[in-house]
């Protein structure tokens, strides 16, 4: 296995142990920061969060820069992805943080397209993550770290960043699912 995959690995290392940081009561007690008060384990959440999700860059970075592509990563990386923010989300519908309609949208649209890649997958064609759903991660990353983060830099203004990047992040899950399907609709249309 080579580094950028191992990368990915510790990527799906880090979820059950940002999972059972945010909902096991250890009473770490609360952290205020720039206005924004939560409890330590979210902070200590938000922060294994953002180092994993920061993985994905490092990953992708490290493998296109020295030719480390292989067909294991183009479908190891967004599956890590896909597994870290489902647990995330579903966290902040368990904490009252995000509407459950928003998460069940974006998190169906995950399984849409794995479902599509599997398709795929047995045609012999493993595709990698186009710029579109490039956006689509990296607007879901901000969002689910500000509202682990209880819209930390903005609470103090009180301008509901988490929420407006929710939102954008269901913006470009839907935009992005919709262009991998139209762009992929040969194998739905396909009779035999």
């Amino acid at each position: 296995m080579n580094i950028p995959n191992r990368i990915t690995v510790s990527r799906v290392v880090m979820i059950p142990i940002f999972v059972l940081i945010m909902i096991l009561d250890l009473n770490w007690g609360e952290i205020t920061l720039l206005g924004a008060t939560m409890p330590v384990e979210h902070f200590v959440g938000a922060i294994i969060f953002i180092v994993a999700s920061i993985t994905d860059f490092v990953d992708g970075y490290y493998a296109r820069k020295y030719n480390l592509v292989t067909n294991m990563g183009k479908f190891l990386d967004p599956l890590a992805d896909k597994l870290l923010v489902s647990a995330a989300l579903i966290l902040l519908v368990d904490l009252e943080y995000a509407p459950a309609w928003v998460v069940i949208a974006i998190i169906s649209r995950e399984f849409a397209v794995t479902g599509l890649r599997l398709l795929l997958a047995d045609e012999g064609e493993v595709v990698a993550a186009k710029q579109l759903g490039k956006i689509k991660m990296w607007t879901q990353i901000v969002a689910i770290s500000a509202l682990l983060l209880h819209n930390i830099f903005f609470e103090m203004f009180s301008i509901p960043f988490a929420t407006f990047m929710l939102y954008v992040s269901l913006f470009f899950t839907l935009w992005s699912g919709w262009d991998y399907f139209y762009a992929n609709r040969r194998v739905l249309l396909d009779s035999k």
